[in-house]
């Protein structure tokens, strides 16, 4: 099975309506190399370090879990709650726990 991430991050990456060569920068690479190891990570040649990866969901606005979700529904539930506070996630938590006890 072939990881999610290269392909989530083509399409977050796009959402936020960067280039290759924007978000590579933004992260900090040279001008001059930003655009293609970016398109090594997102055709899965390369796969960004741990550390790597949480900076790109920061300048992607998406939760690092979200590019490593293997189940495409469940990726999207993380984005998600991931642009809800703590308080209003704590309620949705509650509320799947409820729901999860119904269904018993």
């Amino acid at each position: 099975m072939e990881t999610p991430t290269p392909s989530r991050l083509k399409s977050a990456r796009k959402a936020a309506g960067l280039t290759q060569q924007q978000l590579g920068m933004a992260l900090g690479m040279e001008p001059n190399t930003a655009s293609a190891r970016m398109n090594q990570y997102e055709k899965g040649k390369h796969a960004p370090d741990f550390l790597t990866m949480k900076r790109i969901a920061k300048e992607l606005d998406v939760p690092v879990a979200y590019f490593y979700c293997e189940e495409d529904d469940l990726a999207e539930i993380i984005c998600a709650l991931g642009k809800v506070d703590a308080i209003k996630r704590n309620e949705i938590l509650k509320h799947l726990g409820e729901v999860i006890e119904r269904e018993r």
